[in-house]
C-alpha cells in the first residue's frame, strides 16, 4: 500500500516528516476565521472589562440584587463606578435571552462596577445611557448603604434613593471651589464647664475617636460646642458630620460655624436651600470641596470625605425618623457610620433618651455631662402645680391658669419675654368628665366632643350636637377643659394681660426667635422660639394630657419637650423660673425639677430591661389586613427565641382627622403584629423578615404587608 508521500508524487524520500506537520498546521491555521470583536447587536463592546454592574432604582425586596450588563464601546469612558446609568429592566429583562428583542422599559439606577466576566451565561442587556459621568455613589456609600438595607430589612435601592439626591444638571455643570487649609484648633471656649470637655477636643484634633453622649447644659451655648467640635475635627485633616431634627436648629449650627471659622468651610444641607443648591451643595462634599456638612435627615448620608466626627442632635426628636421605606433613624445610621468608618461619635441633647443611656451603659459610648453645682446654676428654678391644687385655684377656674402661674407671668414681664407652652394647636378646646376626667365622647361615633363657640357640644368628627352629654365612666354631666389649643391660650392671655403684646408660634406658622421685650409667646412643643437674652419665666401647661400618652415613651417625650422649653429660660442665678402644671409626683415631673434627665433616663432603661422592653430587646412591626399579617408571620422563618405580640387592630382615623404615614386606608380595618427578639437576635430577625417578604412579593404578594425594625410608637 502506497505511503501518502507517494500519492503526492514523492518517493519514500519525498519529504521530511517535520515539513509535513508545519505544512498541516498551517492549512488548518488558514481555515479558522479571524477572532471578531465582542458585539452586541452589532455595536462594539467595550475592550476591558466589558461588564457593568448596576443596582437599579427598583425598591422590591425580590429584586433586592445587582444586574450584570454589556458596555457599549461609545459608553467606556463615562460608564465608570459610581454614576448614573439608564437600563433597560422589565419582565425578563435582566438579561436578553434572545438576540432579537430587549424587553422591559428604561429605568435609572447606579453601576456600581465595572468586570471582565459575568456569572450570568445568556447574552447581556447593554446599558441604554450615562446619564451622567458624574460618580455619585462611592463605595463606601455603598458599603454603609447595604449594612442600613440589612439592618432595617429593606432593600439597597431604597436606602440609596434617601442617600443620593436627585440630580440637577446646572449644578453639575458648576465646579466646586478648592477646598480650603486646615482651621487652626479652636480653644474649648464653653466646653470647659464639662471636666472631660477639653479633652474630648484634643482628642478629635489629634485624629482620635472618641464616643460621646453628651447631656448639653441649658442656654445657648449647645450650637457653638458643636461648632468647636467640627472645627478640631476639621483640624485633624477628617470631615466632619452633624445632623439636627429641623432648619432652625441647623441655621443655628450653621451660624455658629461661620463665626468660628468663616465662609465656605462648610455645607448647610436642608430642604430649605431648594434643589439647585442643595445638590451643589452635596457635589461639593461628594467632590472633597467641603468636608463639614450641617442638615436635617437626608444629610445622615452626606459622602463626607475622611470622616472623622459624626453628631446627632436631639436623637429623641421625631423628626430624626425617617417616614419612607426602610424607615431608618439618624442616631442608629451614624452609629454605622462611626462603626465602619472608625471616627469620632457624639450624641448631643439638654434631656437624655433611653437609647443614649443603653450606649454608656453597654460602655459604647463615654458620658460627657457637667457637675451638678454647673446644672444647678444654669437651670432655671422649676416648680410644680398639682391637679388637686389646680381644681381648688379659684385663678384656675376661671382661666384655667393657678395662681401660681399668674404669679410667675406678671413677675416674669417686668423683666422680658415669657413662654408658654401649650400641648396641643388650634383654638376649640378638648373636654373631659369634670368628676374622673375620662374623655367626652360622642355616642354616635365615639368621636371627642368638643365646644368650638363655647355654647354649642357637638363631635369633632362627625359634627353631631349633644344636647344631654352624661359621663359613661362615673355618669356625671360636668365637663371641663381637657386641652386648650394654642391659640385659644393666646386668646384668654390677651384679655389677662391687655397690655402685653402676644406672638403665637406653631406648626402653620413658627418663629425663629423673638426679642427680649416683655411679650406672651405661646408655642406648641418643638415650634418655641429663642428669646434674645433667654426667656424670664415659662408656663408648661397641660402636662397631665402628654404623660397619659398610651406610649411606652409617654414620660420620656414629656420630659424631653419639658426641658426643651426649659433651656430657653434664663438660668436660675439670672432670675428665671418654669411653672410646670402637672402632678409632682410623677417621675418624668420630678426629674425636670431636679434637673436630672439622665437619673431618668437609667430607671427607664432598668424598667424596660426587666419587661424586655426595647431598646433592651429588638422588635419589629407588621402592619396589613388581618388575613395578610396572619399568613406572613406564618411563612416568615424566625429566629426560635422570636416572640410574636398580637395581633392588634390599628385605631382608624375618623372622618376629617390628619392622616399619618402608615394609617390603614380610609375604610379599611388593618391589624398589627409585634415580633420581639432578645438582645443579640435582631440581625437575624431583620433577615428573617426580608426574605419572607421577597418570597412573598416573587411569588405575587396578595395583600401588602408593611414591615417595620425599631417602631418608635410601640403604644
Amino acid at each position: 500500500m502506497s505511503s501518502e508521500n507517494e500519492r503526492q508524487g514523492g518517493g519514500p524520500e519525498g519529504g521530511a516528516p517535520e515539513q509535513l506537520a508545519l505544512i498541516r498546521e498551517t492549512v488548518r491555521k488558514a481555515k479558522v476565521p479571524k477572532a471578531k470583536p465582542r458585539t452586541w447587536r452589532g455595536a462594539a463592546l467595550a475592550k476591558e472589562l466589558p461588564v457593568a454592574r448596576v443596582v437599579v432604582n427598583k425598591g422590591v425586596l425580590h429584586l433586592d440584587q445587582f444586574f450584570d450588563y454589556a458596555v457599549p464601546e461609545e459608553l467606556d469612558a463615562d460608564a465608570q463606578p459610581g454614576v448614573r446609568v439608564r437600563v433597560r429592566f422589565g419582565a425578563g429583562a435582566r438579561h436578553v435571552r434572545d438576540g432579537r428583542r430587549e424587553g422591559g422599559g428604561l429605568i435609572d439606577g447606579f453601576l456600581v462596577e465595572r468586570r471582565a466576566e459575568s456569572d450570568y451565561s445568556g447574552p447581556l442587556a447593554a446599558l441604554a445611557g450615562v446619564v451622567s459621568p458624574e460618580r455619585v455613589l462611592s463605595a463606601e456609600m455603598l458599603s454603609l448603604a447595604r449594612a442600613v438595607a440589612d439592618r432595617y430589612a429593606g432593600s439597597l435601592a431604597d436606602v440609596l434613593q434617601l442617600a443620593v439626591p436627585p440630580r440637577n444638571a446646572r449644578a453639575e455643570a458648576k465646579p466646586s471651589p478648592e477646598p480650603p487649609p486646615r482651621p487652626a484648633p479652636p480653644e474649648p471656649g464653653t466646653w470647659a464647664r464639662y471636666p472631660q470637655g477639653p479633652a474630648f477636643l484634643q482628642a478629635l484634633g489629634t485624629g482620635g475617636a472618641p464616643r460621646a453622649v453628651w447631656t448639653a447644659l441649658p442656654g445657648p451655648h449647645w450650637c457653638e460646642e458643636i461648632a468647636r467640635a467640627v472645627a478640631a475635627t476639621l483640624a485633624s485633616g477628617r470631615g466632619a458630620l452633624v445632623v439636627v431634627p429641623d432648619g432652625r436648629s441647623a441655621g443655628r449650627v450653621d451660624a455658629a460655624l461661620t463665626a468660628l471659622l468663616g465662609e465656605g468651610r462648610h455645607a448647610l444641607l436642608t430642604a430649605d436651600s431648594g434643589p439647585e443648591r442643595r445638590y451643589r451643595q452635596w457635589l461639593a462634599v461628594r467632590r472633597g470641596a467641603v468636608r463639614a456638612v450641617v442638615g436635617t435627615r437626608a444629610a445622615m448620608f452626606a459622602p463626607v470625605e475622611n470622616l472623622g466626627l459624626v453628631v446627632v442632635w436631639e436623637d429623641g426628636d421625631s423628626s430624626h425618623s425617617d417616614d419612607n421605606a426602610p424607615f431608618p433613624h439618624v442616631r442608629e445610621v451614624l452609629e454605622l457610620r462611626a462603626a465602619h468608618d472608625k471616627c469620632g461619635f457624639l450624641l448631643g441633647s439638654t434631656s437624655c433618651t433611653v437609647e443614649a443611656a443603653q450606649l454608656v451603659e453597654s460602655g459604647w459610648a463615654a458620658p460627657l455631662v457637667a457637675d451638678r453645682t454647673v446644672v444647678r446654676a444654669a437651670a432655671p428654678l422649676v416648680r410644680t402645680v398639682g391637679d388637686g391644687e389646680l381644681a381648688r385655684d379659684e385663678a384656675a377656674r376661671a382661666a384655667r391658669l393657678p395662681s401660681l402661674a399668674w404669679q410667675a407671668v406678671r413677675e416674669g414681664l417686668k423683666t422680658g419675654p415669657v413662654l408658654v407652652q401649650v400641648p396641643r394647636r388650634g383654638y376649640a378646646p378638648r373636654l373631659a368628665c369634670a368628676r374622673c376626667r375620662a374623655p367626652a365622647r360622642c355616642g354616635r361615633c365615639a368621636g371627642p366632643l368638643e365646644a368650638p363657640d363655647e355654647r354649642e357640644l357637638s363631635c369633632a368628627w362627625c359634627g353631631t350636637p349633644e344636647a344631654d352629654w352624661h359621663c359613661a365612666e362615673c355618669g356625671a354631666n360636668r365637663l371641663r377643659a381637657q386641652i386648650v389649643g394654642a391659640r385659644r391660650t393666646a386668646e384668654e392671655l390677651g384679655r389677662a394681660f391687655p397690655a402685653v403684646p402676644v406672638r403665637t408660634s406653631g406648626r402653620d406658622h413658627v418663629l425663629d426667635s423673638v426679642p427680649g421685650q416683655p411679650a406672651l409667646v405661646v408655642c406648641t412643643p418643638g415650634a418655641e422660639p429663642v428669646a434674645e437674652g433667654g426667656y424670664a419665666a415659662a408656663l408648661l401647661l397641660d402636662g397631665w394630657a402628654m404623660l397619659s400618652r398610651p406610649d411606652i415613651r409617654a414620660g420620656e417625650e414629656a420630659l424631653r419637650r419639658w426641658i426643651s422649653a426649659s433651656s430657653l429660660v434664663r438660668g436660675q442665678d439670672a432670675g428665671g423660673t418654669v411653672v410646670v402644671v402637672a402632678e409632682p409626683t410623677l417621675r418624668p415631673v420630678q426629674a425636670l425639677v431636679r434637673w436630672d434627665p439622665v437619673g431618668h433616663a437609667l430607671r427607664e432603661l432598668a424598667e424596660r430591661a426587666e419587661l424586655n422592653f426595647p431598646p433592651v430587646s429588638r422588635m419589629a412591626e407588621a402592619i396589613g389586613r388581618p388575613e395578610a399579617v396572619e399568613a406572613f408571620l406564618k411563612a416568615a422563618q424566625l429566629p426560635p427565641e422570636a416572640q410574636v405580640l398580637g395581633p392588634v387592630p390599628l385605631p382608624v382615623p375618623g372622618p376629617g382627622r390628619p392622616r399619618r404615614p402608615g394609617d390603614p386606608p380610609v375604610g379599611e380595618h388593618w391589624e398589627r403584629a409585634l415580633v420581639r427578639v432578645p438582645p443579640g437576635s435582631g440581625a437575624a430577625l431583620a433577615a428573617a423578615l426580608k426574605a419572607a417578604q421577597a418570597s412573598r412579593l416573587a411569588r405575587g404578594g396578595g395583600d401588602p404587608v408593611r414591615i417595620r425594625i425599631d417602631p418608635p410608637d410601640i403604644g
